[in-house]
Order: C-alpha cells, then structure tokens, then sequence
C-alpha cells in the first residue's frame, strides 16, 4: 500500500491548506489558489512545487500573502510561461508527456518513475503514475502577468536528482529567489525528504513571523 505522510507541518496552532489545482488553465489554478488563501486566517506562506511555483508567482501578490517557497519549482519572470522556462534548460530524457487529442497531458506510464518520482519505492510510484491528473498545456503556455517573488520574501528548494526540472535550470532559477537550499531527492523531494522540506517552510515562517501555512502543491 502506497504511503503519502509528506505533511510534518500540520500541527497546532499553524493551519495548513492544501490547494487542489484544477489543472485545466492557469487562470482557474490561480483563483483556485486565491480561494484557499481567502479562507486563511491572518498572514500566509504559499509553498509551489514543480508548475505550482507558477500558479503562486501569480497569486502571491495577494494582501495577505506574506511568503513564498518554491519547491522544485518553476518561478517565471513577469511574461514568462512555465513552457518558456522549458526553453532556458530542457527537461531531463525521462521526462516525457503525453499529450493528448483534447491538449491535455499525462506523463508516459513507462518513464514515470525514472522522470518524477526516481528515489521511491515501486508502490509510491505506480500510486503517484496512476493518479495522475492531465494538465492542459494551455496552463504551461500562460505567462505570467505579476511575480511575486520580486516583492515578498522568498525560499527555495533545489532537488538535486529531479528528473522532471533539470537541476541546472532549478538553481538557476534559484538565483533569482535568493534564499536557496538543496536537498538530495527526485522531483517529489517534498514526499521522500518532507522533513527537509518542511525545515525551510519552517525557516519561512519564522522569517516573516506568522502561524499559518497555504500550500499549492502540483
């Protein structure tokens, strides 16, 4: 039986959010986002991973947003997608999506483990490989129009195995973060390593002293 405890953050007094991002534009993931973060009760962190680094560029500008950390995430620059930064490095061989007739895009069954989730067992994976949710690649091509990241303080995660985000582009994109930790483990470093992941979701907390945490997490 697959196990997914990757959540050491939720514990009193701080509330932890979990977005569910529809996936079926980047405007929808970011009013989902939006949605969440109205319903946090004071100051908010909003952790992304992968293309949710993007959803929450955009939606962090919110008021209440008091922090971000990116996890093996994608941060774009204001007018960039998450397929431009793509075009900076490209993705890792075992990376492979497959689109399909309707735009949408899975993974490829037979490169999954090796391209998403490389450092887990064979159980987490097929689970991680048979939920999956299509992304429409209408959300991959949106660009941006605000990026918080230039104006709220700011974390991030490099996962030094990802084989979804070359790990080239993840520092590279760092740079631009500032405050830059890596973590030995795949592009689901958040599931294999959680406690090191939550150590700077910590450390982002205490920065900006606040209780609560909002987490966009695809």
């Amino acid at each position: 039986m697959a196990r997914f405890a990757f959540n050491p953050l939720q514990v009193e007094p701080r509330k932890v959010s979990i977005v569910q991002n529809p996936l079926t534009s980047f405007e929808d993931d970011v009013a989902a986002t939006r949605r969440v973060l109205a319903r946090q009760d004071g100051p908010a962190i909003l952790v992304g991973h992968s293309y949710g680094g993007t959803a929450i560029t955009e939606a962090g500008d919110a008021a209440n947003v008091a922090g971000l950390v990116y996890v093996a995430a994608f941060a774009p620059e204001i007018g960039q997608s998450t397929l431009d930064q793509y075009a900076e490095v490209p993705p890792p061989p075992n990376f492979q999506p497959d689109v399909q007739p309707d735009d949408f895009a899975f993974l490829k069954t037979e490169t999954f483990k090796a391209g998403f989730a490389g450092d887990t067992d064979n159980a987490d994976a097929a689970s991680l490989r048979d939920s999956q949710v299509p992304i429409a690649m209408k959300a991959l091509e949106a660009k941006v129009t605000t990026a918080a990241w230039k104006t709220k303080p700011s974390w991030y995660v490099v996962a030094t195995e990802d084989g979804a985000i070359a790990p080239e582009l993840l520092r590279s994109t760092a740079d631009r973060i500032g405050d830059t930790t890596e973590v030995k483990g795949s592009h689901v470093v958040f599931l294999t390593q959680p406690e090191a992941v939550a150590d700077v979701i910590e450390q982002a907390a205490k920065g900006v002293v606040l209780g609560d945490a909002a987490v966009a997490p695809n």
